[in-house]
């Protein structure tokens, strides 16, 4: 019989897949290392264990401990699975910009998951970085893993991925294109590719926002580089020691939107169900196919699943609401053709006006139509409530009949776009008839703005 002893056997081996039409365009042979084949689902498997193996074996890590770690989501995954079999509590300190599917993740594995916000210096004591280091401090018996410097990392994919590339491609591999974050997967790979062959090139995927390509052209660290981004998974605002810049080539960066669109087209042409990063490194490849020659093997790595990303990327409403939805806009039925077969968000005469709040608040709605008997008679607005609050703080229990305005002007469903804004100009809103069973939406400005 042929069977893992655990989970862990399962790690590594994962398959090269040759990518056929999201790289068309592209003059050589394109082979996809899809990373998702791991056990927990990316390439930070790998590393992981690695890491955990090394720390016990020279007493870092001990028996019942506590692993602690900072990390997008992917290495906690990895952390996860090895203190499962190797029976260790786990601490994962994440990032609030990280899908929510990846914080579900890690708790269904039984992490404990501790969110930090984004938008901090790393210095910053609520930063991921600096609550990690404190949580490793105060925790008796535990390991901070520090991926970032951790030589574990890079040396995981010296051992493991760069060899299984070599042998995958016979030797044939002439590129490779990564996204970097901690810097483990370009440097390992890198240092044992560029073994074999120096003539190797190896090209780095960076986001805006991120200090890599500077540094890497100029030897400047630039803050002014430094800015949130959506991207997950890729870039830094620090120098991880892992990073081997002397091992890479060049690096190219990719924005957000491109990011996410080709994450995208990756499932949609390729069926390869792969994550954010992945979406990157095929949009940074195809801005320097360029370098790349007909007889040329150009191997690109795909670190996750895609099902750390529903609720974004692959989520139409999210990529609508970050604009990276390429959409044709004409008529006033296009700008709610998003929310047309959700209900009509109201409030009736005889509710309160801490009912309008609250829907306001919940739905993010400036606007809101007031009915009465089902029939729309009137309006209600930010302005109506700052208004009211003016005159009175104690608002939250008067009838929303005794301060609602005239209802919004019904517009038809194939009035113009400069039609809609030149009424908009005057008016906070409009009602647009969807169908002939009265069915009816509000446009506002900012529905107008999101066509632009």
């Amino acid at each position: 019989m042929k069977y893992a002893q655990n989970i862990l056997e399962t790690i590594g081996n994962t398959p090269l897949v040759k990518l056929n039409k999201v790289t068309e365009g592209v003059d050589a042979l394109v082979l996809a290392k899809v990373e998702t084949f791991n056990p927990g689902n990316s390439v930070k498997d790998r590393m992981a264990v690695k890491m955990v193996e090394d720390a016990e074996a020279d007493g870092r890590l001990k028996p019942g401990g506590t692993i602690i770690e900072g990390t997008s989501g992917n290495t906690g995954m990895g952390l996860a699975l090895a203190a499962i079999v190797k029976g260790y509590k786990l601490i994962c300190v994440i990032s609030d910009k990280q899908s929510k599917e990846k914080m579900d993740i890690l708790r269904a594995v039984g992490a404990e998951v501790v969110v930090c916000p984004t938008d901090v210096e790393p210095e910053d004591p609520r930063s991921y970085y600096s609550v990690s280091k404190r949580l490793a401090s105060e925790t008796p018996n535990s390991w901070y893993v520090n991926q970032y410097d951790n030589p574990s990392n890079a040396l995981s994919h010296y051992e493991q991925t760069g060899p299984e590339i070599w042998e995958q491609t016979d030797g044939k591999i002439t590129h490779f294109v990564v996204g970097v974050g901690t810097g483990g997967t370009i440097s390992g790979v890198a240092k044992f590719l560029k073994e074999k062959n120096p003539a190797i090139k190896i090209w780095g995927i960076d986001t805006y926002g991120s200090v890599f390509k500077k540094y890497h052209e100029t030897g400047v660290f630039d803050d002014n580089e430094i800015y949130s981004y959506v991207t997950e998974g890729i870039g830094e605002d620090i120098l991880p020691k892992n990073v081997d810049f002397s091992l890479i080539d060049g690096f190219t960066k990719v924005t957000d939107k491109d990011a996410a669109i080709y994450t995208r087209k990756i499932a949609l042409e390729e069926g390869i169900f792969v994550g954010n990063s992945a979406g990157s490194a095929i949009k940074g490849l195809l801005q320097l196919k360029k370098h790349f020659k007909p007889e040329d093997v150009v191997v690109v790595l795909f670190h996750d699943s895609g099902s750390r990303y529903v609720g974004k990327m692959f989520n139409d409403d999210w990529m609508r609401e970050q604009g990276y939805l390429k959409e044709e806009f004409a008529t006033a039925l296009d700008l709610v053709r998003y929310k047309i077969d959700k209900p009509l968000v109201f409030v009736r005469t005889e509710e309160l006006v801490s009912h309008a709040l609250y829907r306001m608040k919940k739905n993010q709605l400036t606007e809101l139509p007031v009915l009465d008997s089902n029939e729309i008679v009137g309006s209600v607005s930010q302005d109506d409530l700052l208004e009211r609050y003016r005159i009175s703080s104690n608002m939250e229990d008067v009838a929303i009949k005794e301060i609602m305005s005239i209802p919004f002007r019904v517009i038809d469903a194939d009035a113009s776009l400069v039609e809609v804004s030149d009424m908009l100009e005057n008016e906070g809103a409009l009602l647009v008839l969807c169908d002939g069973d009265k069915k009816y939406q509000v446009i506002t400005r900012a529905d107008l703005l999101n066509s632009i």
